[in-house]
């Protein structure tokens, strides 16, 4: 079964950065997305890139955050920046997108418990 490793997240401040990263083993030519659960919200769809290095983004975070990838690592990315108290919440990483890949991520925590990114106003 493909396993994911996150780091990064923590608390800043309104305008500051952080960087979340996601690795997959066994070596795997993956998609990635991100998404994002905040307390009494749904999870959302944050950004995702393709094997082939497509990227899409939410509304919500187009211009902020930057989505990439190191295929030699078999790691992705998540810039954040100009970040906002919205951006609050706990970001998961996936191998790919989809409803049952909603499910698995953000209700059943299938590739880990996340990673949580605080913004203080």
């Amino acid at each position: 079964a493909v396993q994911l490793v996150q780091s990064g997240g923590g608390s800043v401040q309104a305008g500051g950065s952080l960087q979340l990263s996601c690795t997959v083993s066994p070596d795997d030519d993956s998609d990635f997305a991100w998404y994002r659960q905040a307390p009494g919200s749904e999870c959302e769809l944050v950004s995702s890139i393709s094997r082939d290095g497509v990227t899409s983004y939410a509304d919500s975070v187009k211009g902020r955050f930057t989505i990439s990838q190191d295929s030699a690592k078999n790691t992705a990315y998540l810039q954040m920046d100009s970040l906002k108290p919205e951006d609050t919440a706990v970001y998961y990483c996936a191998p790919g997108w989809g409803p049952k890949i909603v499910t698995l991520a953000c209700v059943l925590n299938y590739w880990g418990q996340g990673t949580q990114v605080s913004v203080s106003s």
